[in-house]
């Protein structure tokens, strides 16, 4: 490798093409050349390296000219000067990335752009123009698209590192990812962007070096959910202004009720036009949604709570594409009114029905006691039980007795999180999804409450409540919940054993004590959850994994300081621990991007 020197800031410099045919002086004058080396040294050479300025050069002499290019392939770091040069196109000898040595430009999308520099020759010597052009968060936003569209997860973390490292707004790459899957995947919404917004979610709880790392999880996961899918078309509002939001939503109800998907979608376009606000188109998607019974599993419900929580983020303006995306999902859902166990041996869903019938006369005897109900203990042990007719009354009459919609929800969310928290290892392991299920939809259907706390939508209460019920073969014989003791350990080392533990498979138990001891030893919350969503980030991408932690998180909010807040992320710990360690190589290509935009050198032991 030549070594130079900087040479001076301000130089005025005559340049020398050589074109075989003699040579051309042109008058220039800059202030941002360095001396890199000699021109008879490249020519003899063809190629040679220089580091000039922190700067590390590839010098090409190339049909009578001599090019600068970044010597750090832009794909990994590889110096290019170690590879082939043909026909103008210069190919890295690491992955075959290939590149225009005239403009930099690639041709492999899985590579980036090489930095091409401005040459000019003063008696005899390679000068270099080293200043930057580029628009380094417009090209970063290119790239971001770049690598959705090809789904290179590696261009898709360098761009959100990128991004955010420039001081960028991550509710910007958040919209990028949330336009691409809402028009992308012809199925319309599903795991990628529940996924994402789940990490938009996480993202204020999370170390700040965590965050890029989120944006990425998201990002790419709405990229391979997209993956090969054709396209999603949008329809256009019907054509006209007299119709009204009561009988729109009347129709997208019966839409749902036939399983018609356009039919659904005009109606959620056509009232968004109409001028309904989320209030009102929030009200219109969770009734039809608790018109029958747990939907898919709770996914129906815990995806259009997730399309709320994105557009919170992302803006209003985006309703459009991101509701209409719903409408699929709807129309071809499962109805538990159709399977076995909530029919048999015991009606859950006769039992449902004539609870919801009284309903309305229950709502308005307890409407003058709202604020004063305290029976959240007495309603979580009757929830746990084994009778579903008395579940079923138990949730009338807390109502009866004051529970606002909002209460009734969280209870039924914590005695959901309870199920995970006593969940015995001795259960086969796809039993967690099970519990799982229940847990986010009981937790969708809370925040969809905060949002629209209607009647209709109360009907996914005691949706939920009958799920935790049928869960309860999960809890036999149930784990043991830690108790609220303080630990001999110090908060410090209690905190630092959870990555150990992780790193072991079905260390469940000693994770979720791990966790307990912490908070009842006074140990500083954030770091905790923090440290949880550091955890589930190093993993590879699990979709249930992913939303347990996220309602956790969600769920503990209302209970910061509880024994019942200290049960919620038991149970997410114990979750995580359950799934951990993957193979992690989600967390590898993460870590490439991360070096590289350190300028670390890849190819060196």
């Amino acid at each position: 490798m030549a070594e130079a020197g900087s040479g001076l800031r301000t130089v005025r410099v005559i340049q020398y093409l050589v074109d075989g045919k003699g040579v051309t002086l042109l008058d220039t004058l800059s202030d941002s050349f360095v001396r890199t080396a000699r021109l008879d040294d490249v020519r003899a050479a063809g190629r040679i390296s220089v580091r000039v300025a922190g700067h590390s050069l590839a010098l090409f002499f190339h049909d009578g000219r001599v090019h600068a290019v970044d010597n750090r392939c832009p794909h990994m770091g590889f110096p290019l000067h170690r590879g082939t040069l043909q026909d103008g196109i210069l190919t890295c000898h690491w992955h075959h990335a290939r590149f225009d040595l005239e403009s930099g430009g690639t041709f492999d999308q899985f590579a980036d752009e090489a930095r091409v520099f401005p040459v000019e020759i003063k008696d005899g010597e390679v000068w270099v123009d080293i200043s930057s052009r580029e628009d380094r968060p417009a090209n970063l936003r290119q790239r971001l698209r770049d690598g959705l569209e090809r789904n290179i997860s590696l261009v898709v973390a360098k761009s959100a590192i990128g991004l955010l490292g420039s001081a960028e707004d991550p509710t910007e790459p958040f919209r990028t990812g949330l336009e691409f899957g809402a028009w992308y995947r012809r199925g319309g919404w599903g795991q990628g962007l529940t996924i994402h917004t789940c990490m938009m979610n996480l993202l204020p709880h999370l170390a700040r070096e965590d965050r890029p790392r989120a944006l990425y999880h998201g990002l790419s996961a709405v990229s391979r959910d997209s993956a090969g899918e054709p396209p999603r078309f949008s329809l256009r509002p019907l054509p006209t202004e007299s119709v009204d939001l009561t009988t729109l939503k009347g129709w997208f109800r019966r839409f749902v009720e036939v399983r018609d998907p356009e039919g659904a979608e005009r109606c959620i376009i056509s009232a968004l036009h109409a001028g309904a606000d989320h209030t009102q188109m929030a009200d219109m998607l969770f009734c039809a949604a608790t018109d029958h019974r747990y939907l898919d599993g709770g996914h129906v419900l815990d995806f259009t709570n997730k399309a709320f929580e994105a557009l919170d983020v992302a803006g209003w303006s985006h309703a459009g594409m991101v509701l209409s995306s719903l409408a699929e999902g709807y129309a071809g859902a499962r109805r538990m009114e159709e399977s076995n166990s909530w029919r048999n041996p015991v009606d859950l869903v006769k039992i449902l029905e004539d609870a919801f019938e009284e309903l309305p006369n229950v709502l308005e005897e307890g409407r003058n006691k709202r604020e004063s109900w305290e029976g959240q203990e007495d309603l979580a042990a009757v929830l746990l039980g084994e009778d579903g007719g008395a579940i079923a009354g138990a949730l009338l009459g807390a109502l009866r007795d004051g529970a606002t919609e909002e209460d009734l929800a969280g209870a039924v969310a914590y005695t959901a999180a309870l199920r995970i928290a006593r969940f015995p290892t001795t259960n086969e392991f796809g039993d967690w999804d099970t519990a799982l299920h229940t847990f986010t939809f009981s937790n969708a259907v809370h925040q969809g409450l905060r949002r629209a706390p209607t009647p209709e939508l109360l009907r996914g209460v005691f949706d939920a409540a009958m799920s935790v019920h049928l869960d309860r073969f999960l809890n036999v014989p149930p784990a043991r919940v830690p108790e609220p003791v303080t630990s001999e350990k110090s908060t410090e080392a209690l905190l630092a054993e959870l990555p150990a533990l992780l790193d072991e498979r079905q260390k469940v138990d000693e994770a979720g004590e791990s966790v307990a001891s912490y908070l009842y030893s006074g140990g500083e919350t954030d770091r905790l959850l923090a440290m949880i969503g550091g955890l589930l980030l190093r993993e590879d991408r699990d979709f249930h994994t992913i939303q347990a932690v996220e309602a956790a998180f969600r769920q503990y909010a209302g209970l910061r300081g509880t024994t019942a807040g200290a049960h919620v992320l038991v149970a997410a710990a114990r979750y995580l621990a359950a799934h951990s360690p993957t193979m992690r190589s989600q967390g590898q290509t993460y870590d490439i991007a991360r070096r590289l935009s350190r300028g670390e050198i890849l190819y060196e032991e």
